[in-house]
């Protein structure tokens, strides 16, 4: 995806251990992206089975299925103000998510955020390999008639059959790594338009079974005056806006990996505008519509669409879930390689290349045993996104307040690769940064033990804080980030 067949820029005095025709500036010739480019992008990474899991998620909360959409397009909404802002960076100076870093953290320091970017990548990573695994897995059982059901295995918590499917589908990701990911964009772009097709039809076949919208979008708001959880939206609601923030979290901060090939502004911001808020909203409705009804249809709130697609039966649902698959391997390789390959060849850039990084990620993601992470609704909207939202929002606070408020959009692109420019700072790292970086994730701390269980309890205070987690930090960070700049300013 990020690789191209124009020669690289060549930078004059650029440290080997800096530089690489992977991580060096866009030529002119290659910026060839227009706003349908960056708009068909983001189809392509939002029609994944996590994000109808998370929208789905909400309406087992206890929420009505327009106030779980609402809560969606209004926290893409907020998310998109970031991304754009931090993909101008991309657009006007080619470089990529790791390259921008070095403005703010330094040329060594750079390597902190970007491998805390790369190892949340490296386990979305794990979670959408193992969604792909586990549509296999349900594909094969509609076959045999559950002939490959079978007992846990100990640690791992699934069986053989669920570990064999897993690692073959994560030994795809491999093999299209090995070759680049250039060879499997035409893949993305015909994949991601069957399945949102798959899921119109899902919704359909909901209509038709739950008798209607009216009976399949009854269920009420459990938040409502007489309901179970009456007057409780607030403290639902709030780490749901969080997490939806924290979903593109990632996104918004290795954007520039992907806007550094586009031709304008103009087109980076339209497509950016055209492609994430609406298609999030349009899949976030088919995900809580479908599983309203399915409230209706077997008396349960079913939100992974695999184990939905797996009690259908029919021929159908082979169909489909193959077309899932397929929409998984591509939406996993665009999302979830890109960042952490760039990111860890960063890190030594005359070892490790991009498609070296590649497999960095895929290792990683296999060890993380991602079915842990998204075995319920609390772990993986409170723990999992609000966690790591925590970690991120600050590193985006930092990127905008140094790009804009610092730099005024002005950078120097050679000496970011070089050992003695000005973005070496100290011995190549720059402690504003990492003092903001550690203060602004400092207040979430209290709150994420709490709810990884690694304490009883906290202050009610400190878990109130920790459900705004990236919007504390991103603040938090963005103002110490420019404070320290102005008072202690680094020495030419």
């Amino acid at each position: 995806m990020t690789t191209s067949n124009v020669e690289a820029v060549p930078i004059e005095g650029a440290d080997p251990q800096l530089y690489n025709s992977d991580l060096a500036p866009t030529p002119e010739a290659a910026k060839t992206w227009n706003w349908t480019s960056i708009a068909a992008l983001w189809v392509g990474m939002v029609v994944c089975v996590p994000t109808y899991m998370l929208s789905a998620g909400m309406v087992e909360q206890g929420m009505s299925w327009w106030q779980a959409t609402l809560t969606v397009l209004l926290g893409n909404a907020i998310v998109l103000i970031p991304m754009m802002l931090v993909g101008h960076a991309g657009t006007k100076h080619g470089i990529a998510f790791p390259v921008l870093l070095r403005s703010s953290f330094g040329t060594h320091g750079a390597n902190v955020p970007a491998t805390l970017r790369g190892l949340v990548a490296c386990g979305w990573f794990g979670i959408q390999t193992w969604v792909g695994g586990s549509a296999i897995y349900t594909m094969i059982n509609a076959l045999t008639g559950d002939a490959i059901v079978g007992d846990a295995l100990p640690v791992l918590g699934i069986n053989l059959s669920q570990t064999v499917c897993f690692v073959f589908f994560w030994a795809l990701h491999v093999f299209f790594i090995a070759f680049g990911t250039e060879s499997i964009r035409w893949l993305e772009t015909l994949a991601a338009p069957f399945l949102i097709l798959m899921g119109i039809a899902l919704l359909i076949w909901a209509y038709v079974q739950a008798g209607g919208f009216g009976a399949m979008l009854s269920t009420p708001s459990q938040f409502g005056a007489g309901q179970p959880h009456e007057g409780e939206f607030w403290s639902v609601f709030v780490p749901n806006l969080t997490a939806m923030v924290g979903f593109w979290a990632t996104l918004s901060l290795n954007i520039p990996d992907f806007t550094r090939f586009c031709r304008t502004q103009r087109d980076q911001v339209l497509g950016q505008v055209l492609g994430l808020p609406p298609t999030m909203a349009l899949f976030a409705f088919i995900s809580v519509a479908v599983t309203s009804a399915t409230v209706v249809i077997y008396g349960e709130a079913i939100r992974d669409p695999v184990e939905l697609l797996g009690r259908m039966g029919g021929f159908a649902v082979i169909i489909a879930l193959l077309a899932l698959i397929v929409a998984t391997l591509t939406t996993n390789l665009a999302a979830n390689v890109v960042a952490p390959s760039n990111g860890f060849s960063n890190l030594a850039p005359k070892r490790i290349s991009f498609k070296m990084g590649g497999y960095i990620t895929a290792g990683l993601g296999l060890v993380m045993f991602p079915w842990k992470l998204i075995e319920s609704s609390q772990g993986y909207i409170f723990t999992w996104l609000v966690g790591y939202s925590a970690l991120l929002g600050p590193i985006a606070g930092i990127l905008v307040s140094d790009y804009f408020l610092v730099r005024r959009t002005e950078i120097d692109v050679p000496d970011l690769f070089r050992a003695n420019g000005k973005y070496h700072f100290s011995a190549g790292w720059n402690w504003r940064a990492l003092v903001a970086l550690a203060l602004g994730v400092l207040p979430n701390v209290p709150g994420f033990l709490a709810q990884a269980g690694a304490l009883e309890s906290v202050g009610s205070f400190w878990a109130g804080l920790y459900t705004y987690a990236w919007f504390v930090g991103f603040f938090i960070s963005l103002a110490l980030y420019a404070l320290l700049m102005k008072v202690a300013p680094p020495a030419e």
